[in-house]
């Protein structure tokens, strides 16, 4: 173990903060203090999760915001439930592979798709909150007038966004002076509040139906956009039941889809077919492992995922026990395979394709051969939140609609245009995600199971690979939150297999340097395009609560490669 002043089974930098009353994790300090105060003022989990999903939008507006997508899964302690609110908005009505050509824009008003994530905190709210929503956002509105200092990790990044500084409404918050603000300099977003204010005022409905919709259609229109005040109008989030599967035990929750949280359960399923205890954490034989597990999982993903309203996804097959054994005897221990393919899932489910959607067959079986924020809470009575939002790439489209202080999203980005693509784009049908919350229990939460662990980050295509490696290093490593989100990091990249158009020919297994030479060279010596980052150059900004079995201390920690905050009671 490298020295480090908070390491007790590897390096730390940071010490685990604990408490009993509270827990909150996000990816900037101020939003963490919404949250914070909301729980202090006598609040629920739901309620801080209220406060931080609004003040993001103003203290980390590169990663989220109420002009994108929101994912939120909930766990009500004394209810003894566990539930996902799915806040992922539609494609506009008019959008088409034709329309676009063969080129989808990384930004501007073609890349919009329909926000879905005001819905989302408002509908989890509304069944489960107990402060009032205007209180809820009170310091998001303060933090919108008053403004917030930019961080040095924001100012770096933000001077690569060019239209983020030329378009009007854009500039006029991110580089009011005709530049990027820089490193402590202050950035204000008065219209945000007044959006704010009418959300607290006339809900959801303000939003996808009142004065907030029309501003958004206007601004599309004026743009060129396909954004309609039908589309808003009609969207509406889905409650839905997690995924589950065992690992070592434990039973670990995921988002079903439109999102890929089934990737991580299937890499767990994979993984847990060998010791990853004997192979150790973070060595060369460890890591081969799990990214052979991921390249699996992925091929299915590719071959499977998509708006299972439109598509018949086999999930039951995927998240079978016995479809992994088969899966895992396909990964080598002495070698990385070359080409990867989707297994035959249905094989492994008793309900047949539904002849209704689209589905996707094998044609010859197995073989051999952008940015988010994540956010956790924990309160007194053992409710929790995790929730993953996103606006897709960093700073979305790049446009903020004008009078409303909204950065809007560029999820279109996501969609395939290929005609035989099982996410091939369709006006109106969701696009596959990859936001993917995490919560780990004991036993069965249904069945009154204790729960251990939450945890999650941005990072698109990373967040699956990023939090297995975090549920690795607890659960088979005996690793305490801190000492894993500070732990060195790898990431691998694999051709066609990426989320963001176009779908890049790219096979790469990114390593942090701390992981050091040797480790490289034997990854290498396995059959991997190892490429070595900088010591904290890893894509993520992971965040985790850790509850202890015995006393119900609550634990937190967030990734110190970029600007979270953990903050206990």
């Amino acid at each position: 173990m490298q020295p480090s002043p908070h390491g007790i089974k590897s390096e730390a930098f940071s010490p685990t903060s604990m408490g009993t009353q509270g827990a909150v994790v996000a990816n900037h300090p101020l939003a963490a203090m919404a949250g914070m105060e909301a729980l202090i003022d006598g609040g629920n989990a739901v309620d801080a999760a209220l406060a931080i999903g609004f003040a993001l939008g103003a203290a980390e507006p590169q990663g989220s915001g109420i002009g994108g997508d929101g994912i939120v899964m909930v766990h009500m302690q004394k209810a003894g439930t566990l539930e996902v609110v799915n806040g992922t908005g539609a494609a506009p009505l008019a959008a088409t592979p034709e329309r676009y050509q063969g080129t989808i824009p990384l930004t501007g008003i073609l890349s919009v798709s329909v926000p879905g994530v005001v819905d989302a905190l408002l509908e989890t709210h509304g069944r489960y909150g107990t402060l009032a929503v205007a209180r809820c956002l009170e310091p998001a509105i303060a933090l919108c007038e008053d403004g917030v200092p930019v961080s040095h990790y924001q100012a770096r990044i933000a001077s690569d966004y060019e239209q983020l500084h030329r378009f009007p409404a854009s500039a006029a918050i991110f580089a009011p002076d005709g530049r990027p603000l820089r490193a402590g300099e202050v950035r204000r977003n008065p219209d945000l509040a007044g959006t704010y204010r009418l959300i607290a005022e006339g809900g959801r409905d303000a939003f996808y139906d009142g004065e907030i919709a029309h501003r958004l259609v206007r601004f599309s229109e004026e743009q060129g956009g396909l954004l309609t005040l039908e589309d808003l109008r009609r969207h509406r989030s889905r409650w839905q039941d997690p995924i589950t599967t065992t690992y070592r035990g434990r039973s670990v929750y995921e988002s079903p889809p439109n999102t890929n949280g089934h990737v991580l359960l299937q890499q767990l399923n994979l993984i847990e077919a060998f010791d990853m205890a004997a192979l150790g954490h973070n060595t060369a034989d460890a890591i081969h492992v799990m990214v052979e597990a991921k390249r699996l999982a992925f091929a299915d993903r590719e071959a499977y995922l998509a708006d299972p309203e439109f598509v018949d996804v086999p999930v039951a097959g995927l998240l079978s026990k016995d479809y992994a054994a088969q899966r895992a005897n396909l990964i080598d221990p002495g070698r990385a395979s070359a080409n990867v393919r989707e297994g035959d899932a249905w094989a492994f489910q008793t309900a047949p394709p539904d002849g209704t959607k689209r589905f996707h067959r094998p044609d010859g079986g197995a073989d051999g051969g952008s940015d988010t924020t994540h956010f956790c809470v924990v309160d007194r009575w053992g409710n929790a939140v995790s929730e993953l939002q996103s606006i897709q790439t960093l700073f979305g489209s790049q446009i903020v609609a004008d009078g409303t202080g909204i950065l809007l999203n560029n999820r279109m980005t996501y969609w395939h245009l290929d005609p035989d693509h099982i996410d091939r784009l369709h006006g109106g049908q969701r696009v596959r995600h990859t936001m993917n919350p995490v919560m780990v229990f004991a036993a069965p939460a249904d069945a009154g199971g204790r729960l251990e662990l939450i945890c999650g980050t941005p990072g698109a295509d990373t967040q699956v690979q990023t939090n297995m490696q975090v549920v690795s290093a607890i659960f088979d490593h005996g690793l305490n939150v801190g000492e894993a989100m500070a732990a060195p990091r790898w990431t691998h990249h694999q051709e066609r297999m990426n989320s963001t158009f176009p779908h890049a020919k790219r096979n790469a297994l990114e390593i942090e340097d701390r992981l050091g030479g040797d480790v490289a060279a034997e990854l290498g010596r396995l059959g991997h395009t190892v490429e070595v980052l900088e010591a904290w150059g890893a894509t993520g900004s992971a965040g985790a609560i850790q509850v202890d079995g015995a006393s119900g201390a609550l634990m937190a920690a967030a990734d110190p490669r970029r600007d979270g905050q953990a903050l206990v009671w």
